[in-house]
Formats: C-alpha cells, sequence, structure tokens
C-alpha cells in the first residue's frame, strides 16, 4: 500500500508518517569534460538515493566541454549565470547549437545526442533536473 502525505501507517508497535525530507546539504560529483566544473547534486542516485529524479547545482568555467552524450533521461537546465551552449543533432544529422543565457532554460529529450560547453569568458552556473535520475549507465557519452 502506497501512503500518500498525511497518512499514517500503522502496524505491531509502528506508527510512520509520510513527512518532507530535508537534504542538509549536497554530495560534490566528479565532472566529465577537459576542464573541473563543479556539480554539487542535491537530489539524486548518489547524495538521496532517489531514481526518480536528480537535481544538481553546475558551475562550469570558460572553455569547458564535456564529451557528446545521448542519455536515457530529460534534462531540463535553467541557466542563472553566463551561458551555455548546448550543440545537438537535427533529425537529419546535421549539428545544430542552442546558446541558453541567465534566465533561460532549455530541456534536452531522452534520446537525442547533445554535447554542454561554456565557451564564453564568466563560464555559466545552471541547475539541471533529470528525470529520471543522471547515472553513468544511462548517460551514454561519447568515447
Amino acid at each position: 500500500m502506497e501512503l500518500q502525505p498525511g497518512q499514517f501507517h500503522t502496524g505491531p508497535a509502528l506508527k510512520v508518517q509520510i513527512m518532507p525530507t530535508l537534504i542538509p546539504q549536497p554530495t560534490r560529483i566528479q565532472a566529465a569534460g577537459n576542464k573541473p566544473k563543479l556539480i554539487d547534486e542535491y537530489i539524486g542516485r548518489v547524495n538521496t538515493k532517489t531514481s526518480a529524479a536528480s537535481v544538481a547545482h553546475m558551475r562550469s568555467p570558460d572553455g569547458w566541454v564535456e564529451p557528446g552524450q545521448t542519455p536515457e533521461f530529460d534534462e531540463f537546465t535553467i541557466v542563472f549565470k553566463g551561458m551555455l551552449r548546448v550543440e545537438h543533432k537535427g533529425a537529419n544529422g546535421a549539428l545544430g547549437s542552442l546558446d541558453v543565457h541567465a534566465g533561460q532554460a532549455v530541456i534536452v529529450h531522452a534520446g537525442e545526442w547533445v554535447r554542454y560547453s561554456t565557451p564564453n569568458e564568466s563560464g555559466a552556473e545552471y541547475i539541471a533536473v533529470c528525470l529520471p535520475a543522471f547515472s553513468m549507465e544511462t548517460v551514454h557519452r561519447d568515447e
């Protein structure tokens, strides 16, 4: 039986109420790419053992580029500072790119090839949400 918020489960000497979960701090994750990038995972497989979604605060330096990837998850990204470049392949295989600036967002759909970079001098700061949660087994990075 799945409990809904506010419901109680009772059993022999057991009374459990579903409550909000405080995440006191993120876990720093090692990033892929040509330069050091900071990834602080707040929600996900590492910090909260959550497989349904991941939420990470990213800070990447100028000139950072990560390998291309074809993930099995949707990724929703909101840029707060700087600019994040998202290279992608069109239906015909032609390369294109989107420059996502502070105050903008982008959705990358599962199964799309993409490559993220921060070519501008200021780098970028952004939040990435993956559904289901990011994992090395489902990101499928180029070799």
